[in-house]
This record gives structure tokens, C-alpha cells and sequence, in this order.
């Protein structure tokens, strides 16, 4: 007989949500987590760089979950267990070489004024694209956020075909599909506004060049303005403990330091999973949040691969920094103290040649840079009167080739040298924008893509999106084209996490997905 009803494989985001609603329906729940902690990229560490400074080494920025269908079934049970989030009213900014910033406040009318100064009708431009996902919210977020392979599904685009005309519809998906070089430079004259938009299509793995770009900026640019760029006070950990609070309050249970090693097989149908330590535990249903490769090439390795699983191809790795201050920054960029995150980038073509550099395993010459302060948000994170930094830099390669500048000398994996070499690279661009870098800098800490991995296997080569975000592996070809929805070929387990549709970030659609088919 089972011991559980449900076996979860991890605990990053996806992971605890279903854990959290399948627990709540008051079923039994065990989550086994290879760490010693629980929460995936939800990590929050006062070891980084001096006491007293809290640094979220991973997952930063909640908007997607915050804005997200499983938050709206979670938010009031998990407020109760002691999340909070901690707000700006200005989400996002860019700051060029020139030291011309612009910033995104959570006001309409203020950014449509503010766009038109910078260039003629951009303003106008930016209304109308965030308009038009605001109009189309219902129909695009549920697009994005439940099991394509339904009724339900099916049922939205035949609503959606009746109310547009199959012909506005075709073009609706065409428009849908363009780069997001392609929407800025045919909508916005000005390089400031173009600069502002276009690094956040690396947040969600693509390139400026990249299929469904301009789409998923706009959708960005919608959630930013709607609803910010909030972190968790006390760190994006504290979101991962108040997930455990409710889980075991519903019942559930959590184990750390557990290595799922087989998933047990049976007649075709999952009962349970093999730990590294030789434990049976039996289950009715197994959800694995993993990888594809630790899931097909591991966890089911004796069974046969899906005839339709291709190689599944990992995007650009991550490099994170972070600071320790003793004061707060005076940037040289007006505007810019409460900015929640700021990217230091010239434009379009800034960030397509860094991520293209990136994708050829290259260190990128001038990396598009990516800095948070949560402390301007979040007064826990360090003392009074300091100040904390996260940088992410979405353009690292797994396999080094060589340094596009040609000033560092490399080899194909990472090492501590070539690390510290490139977190100068960063260092020397950042402290170039900061007036009093010299007198404020206490301390770093730099993570390469293979740090990262270290930390989380899920980040295959330090990709944090959970692989290639290409049209071929994105949608109803997450991770391979003969995946339904979550299920797999093995009957009761079920796939989820970054790999599988609604694809990355901290929304946890598939963990929602799957605890709604398994009737929470």
C-alpha cells in the first residue's frame, strides 16, 4: 500500500505549489529535497559577504508569481504563514554608458508622458502595446498558464477566434511572434526606450533576435507597470519557509538531504521512488521537478525514452554578483535611488551582441548587466545606513571558447581565476555609474554558471531557465513534442519545473496545473 498519496521529487517553486495544494485538499504529501534546504532558486543567505547582510543568491524579483493564478489561490493561506512583499514604485530603469537613464514607474500616464519626451509618439507607443495586453490579459495569461492540451484551451481560442475573426486572429499570432528587435525598432524612435525594453527579453532565456521576443517583452512591460518588481521581506527564502509553514500545517511533509535515485516502476505506472540511501518510498502519484535529463537519463533510466524526446538543449548560463556597502549609492543617472532593478546596457544592439558572444562561448566583452537593490525595497536586508547589491548577468557561456575581448585568458570550464576575472570585467562597468564606488565597497561574491549548478541541479550549466526557451522547445514542445500537458509516457508520474510549459520563472504554473488535475 501507498505510504503517500503524492511523492514530489524537489521543492523549488512549481514543486511547493503543488505541494502546498495537494496538502490543503487534505491529501498526504511528502516533498524530498536533495539539499539541505528547501526552495530551488529561493535562496536567501547571510554567508555571501559580511554578517548582516542578507543576499538573495538566486531568485530575486516575485512579479511573476505575485501576478500569477497560483499565488491568487495561495496568497491569503500563505500571508497568514508570514509572506510579505516589500514594494517600489519604480520597478525597472536603464542606464547607457552616456549616463542617460530612464526610468518605469507603476503610473500609466506618467510613463506615456515620460516616453513621449524622449521621443515623438513613444509615449503614445507605449500605451497603446501595454493596452493591447491588457486587453488581451484573459485570454494571454490563461495561454500562458494552464494545460494547453484542453478543453479549456481549446475552448479560449474559439472564444477568441469569435470575438476577433480568424483574420485579426491570424495576425494576432503573427504580430505574436516577433523578435523584440523587430517591435522596438519599428514602434520606438527613441534609443532610451529602446534601451529600457530591450535586455528584459533575456530574463525569459531568448535574444533579441529570437522568435516570440517582442511578446513576451510586452507582456513584461505590462506586469512591471501593473504590478512591479516586489521582493519577499527578508529574502526570497522567506517565501520558501512560508511555503513549508503551510505545507505541514495542511499536513504535509518535507525531507531535506533525501537524493531521489530511481522512480520505481511497476506495470508501467510510477509507485514510489529509490533514494540514494537505498529507501523505498511509495507513492500513488510521483510529480518529479527536475530537469529533463536527470528525469529521462536518471530517475528513468531502465525505462524506455519518450520515441519524441529529442536532445534537449540548455540555454546561456547565469553569473551572479554580489555586494556588501557601507552607504548608499549615488548613481550617475538621475532618478535611479529606488529603482528596484536597473539595467546597465546602450540598447538593441548592446545586448544582442553579449548574448550572442554568450551563445558562441565567449565571455562577453561588455556584458548587459542587471542590478537589483533590495535593500531600497527591504530595509532587513542589511544595517541601517548600508546598502546591498544583486547583479545577474544573463549572458554567461557553459563552455568557455575564449574572452571576446581578448584580455582574459581561458579554458573550456570554469575556474575560480577566470570568475574573478570577469566579475572585474562587470566590476570595472558598474563602478564606472557609481559616483562614491571607492568610499562604499566593503566586499563581493561572485557565482559562475557551474557555482550555480553547484547549488541547484536543476541549473544545467547555469542555466536558470530551465533550458532553451526557442519556439522548438517552448509551448506544446516543452520539453519534447510528445509530452501531453505534464503527463509522461509512465502512467502516474507527472513532469514538472522550468523545462515544461508554462516554462521559467517564479509563477509556478505547472505545479498549479498539476495539483488542479490531481483534483486540489
Amino acid at each position: 500500500m501507498a505510504e503517500f498519496d503524492h511523492l514530489i521529487i524537489g521543492s523549488g517553486i512549481n514543486a511547493l505549489v503543488a505541494a502546498a495544494l495537494l496538502s490543503r485538499k487534505g491529501d498526504s504529501v511528502l516533498v524530498i529535497e536533495r539539499e539541505n534546504r528547501i526552495g530551488g532558486c529561493m535562496y536567501t543567505s547571510d554567508e555571501v559577504t559580511l554578517p548582516g547582510y542578507h543576499h538573495d543568491v538566486m531568485a530575486a524579483t516575485f512579479v511573476l508569481f505575485l501576478t500569477s493564478p497560483a499565488y491568487a489561490e495561495l496568497a491569503e493561506d500563505l500571508g497568514q504563514h508570514g509572506l510579505e512583499f516589500c514594494h517600489s514604485a519604480h520597478p525597472t530603469a536603464a542606464l547607457r554608458p552616456d549616463g542617460s537613464a530612464l526610468v518605469l514607474g507603476m503610473d500609466r500616464a506618467a510613463n506615456v508622458a515620460a516616453f513621449n519626451g524622449r521621443g515623438a509618439g513613444d509615449g503614445d507607443q507605449h500605451g497603446r502595446d501595454v493596452g493591447a495586453i491588457e486587453a488581451d490579459a484573459p485570454f494571454l495569461f490563461a495561454l500562458l498558464g494552464q494545460p494547453l492540451w484542453s478543453r479549456q484551451t481549446m475552448m479560449l481560442l474559439a472564444k477568441q477566434a469569435w470575438k476577433k475573426g480568424l483574420g485579426p486572429l491570424k495576425a494576432w499570432f503573427g504580430e505574436a511572434m516577433e523578435p523584440a528587435r523587430g517591435w522596438l525598432e519599428t514602434r520606438y524612435a527613441s534609443d532610451d526606450v529602446q534601451a529600457l525594453w530591450a535586455p528584459w527579453v533575456l530574463h525569459v532565456g531568448l535574444t533579441p533576435e529570437a522568435t516570440y521576443g517582442g511578446q513576451m517583452s510586452r507582456v513584461i512591460a505590462f506586469a512591471l507597470e501593473a504590478a512591479g518588481a516586489p521582493v519577499v521581506k527578508g529574502g526570497a527564502g522567506q517565501a520558501a519557509a512560508a511555503f513549508a509553514r503551510l505545507i505541514e500545517a495542511k499536513g504535509g511533509m518535507i525531507r531535506t538531504g533525501v537524493e531521489a535515485a530511481r522512480i520505481i516502476v511497476e506495470g508501467g505506472k510510477a509507485i514510489g521512488v529509490e533514494t540514494a540511501a537505498g529507501e523505498r518510498i511509495l507513492a500513488r502519484n510521483v510529480i518529479a521537478s527536475t530537469a529533463p535529463g536527470q528525469l529521462y537519463d536518471g530517475l528513468l533510466r531502465d525505462q524506455p525514452k519518450p520515441e519524441t524526446a529529442k536532445k534537449y538543449r540548455h540555454g546561456r548560463g547565469n553569473f551572479q554578483l554580489h555586494y556588501a556597502l557601507d552607504g548608499d549609492v549615488e548613481w550617475d543617472g538621475d532618478g535611479l535611488e529606488d529603482v528596484a532593478l536597473i539595467h546597465l546596457a546602450d540598447g538593441i544592439d548592446s545586448v544582442s551582441k553579449s548574448s550572442n558572444e554568450a551563445e558562441r562561448g565567449m565571455l562577453p566583452a561588455v556584458p548587459t548587466i542587471c542590478v537589483g537593490q533590495p535593500h531600497r525595497l527591504d530595509a532587513t536586508r542589511c544595517p541601517q545606513g548600508k546598502a546591498v547589491l544583486w547583479l545577474q548577468i544573463p549572458d554567461a557561456p557553459v563552455v568557455i571558447k575564449g574572452d571576446a575581448a581578448g584580455k582574459i585568458d581561458t579554458v573550456p570550464q570554469w575556474t575560480e581565476t577566470m570568475r574573478e576575472a570577469y566579475a572585474d570585467r562587470i566590476e570595472g562597468i558598474l563602478s564606472k555609474h557609481i559616483k562614491n564606488w571607492d568610499q562604499i565597497k566593503l566586499k563581493r561574491r561572485a557565482y559562475s554558471p557551474a557555482d550555480l549548478e553547484g547549488l541547484n541541479i536543476n541549473l544545467v550549466g547555469g542555466d536558470p531557465y530551465g533550458g532553451a526557451c526557442a519556439l522548438d522547445q517552448f509551448f506544446v514542445w516543452r520539453p519534447h513534442a510528445g509530452q501531453v500537458n505534464n503527463g509522461t509516457a509512465v502512467k502516474n508520474l507527472y513532469h514538472i519545473g522550468a523545462s515544461t510549459h508554462p516554462g521559467p520563472g517564479l509563477g509556478g504554473g505547472s505545479g498549479l496545473n498539476v495539483a488542479k488535475g490531481l483534483g486540489a
